[in-house]
């Protein structure tokens, strides 16, 4: 009995210990807000000289849209491709049970 008593005991104290870890380290991970620096505000400004390099988003919204057309379109022709293999192929069964047939 005292043995099931002192792995319980044992066992809280490990739960205690890791609630307490993970309490701690939010705490140290919690950062306070700090102005940038002139460095970093001229890292972050906008570069004239880099600005025709620069997608916008109704280009991009354009390219991504003709592309998921372009794309429809290719996989329909292949459908339609299929397809039409398969008819030829089940018309020239057909015209061979037929000849065979006669």
């Amino acid at each position: 009995m005292a043995f099931l008593l002192r792995q319980s005991t044992l066992a809280s104290h490990f739960r205690s210990s890791s609630q307490k870890t993970v309490g701690s380290m939010s705490l140290q991970n919690r950062a306070f807000h700090v102005e940038l620096g002139d460095r970093e505000k001229a890292l972050l400004a906008e570069d004239p000289s880099l600005r025709r390099f620069k997608s916008y988003k109704k280009s991009v919204w354009r390219l991504k849209r003709i592309g998921d057309v372009l794309t429809i379109v290719v996989v329909a022709g292949c459908c339609y491709e299929i397809y039409v293999k398969a008819v030829l192929r089940e018309e020239a069964r057909d015209k061979a049970k037929a000849a065979g047939g006669k």
